[in-house]
């Protein structure tokens, strides 16, 4: 307080600097908390973007998950498959060298049968000529 008469000019003039220095601040700090505010909702709308990039990221892991195992399925199917064709090819060369033991034996046979066929023939030809004698 100012207690001489003559100077209430300077107590006035000291209210009102500090009133408008308190304004100015007052003006700084709305602005900082409007430009906070901003920021926190650019902020929150980025953290909104990356859930969703997330959520959408989960999804497709779950999608490759989901193919993996497809895959895996039909690998294991593949497997069983080709493990059925290389019994089937395995019992094929069985049958095929039995096949050929047997086409072994039948042209002995042949063969044998061929040459008791060849002395009959010469039997048959002395008994005829025997006869004729």
């Amino acid at each position: 307080m100012c207690l001489d008469p003559r100077k209430p000019a300077l107590h006035i003039f000291g209210v009102r600097s500090r009133a408008l220095r308190s304004a100015d601040a007052a003006r700084e700090i709305k602005a900082l908390i409007g430009a906070s505010v901003q920021d926190v909702e650019t902020g929150n709308a980025l953290v909104t973007r990356a859930g969703e990039s997330m959520r959408e990221i989960v999804g497709a892991v779950r999608n490759v998950a989901t193919i993996m195992s497809e895959i895996k399925s039909a690998t294991i199917e593949q497997g069983t498959g080709i493990e059925q064709v290389g019994q089937a090819v395995s019992q094929m060369d069985q049958v095929t060298q039995q096949n050929a033991a047997l086409v072994e034996e039948a042209a002995a046979a042949a063969s044998a049968l061929k040459d008791q066929a060849q002395s009959m023939t010469k039997a048959v030809a002395e008994f005829r000529l025997r006869a004729v004698a």
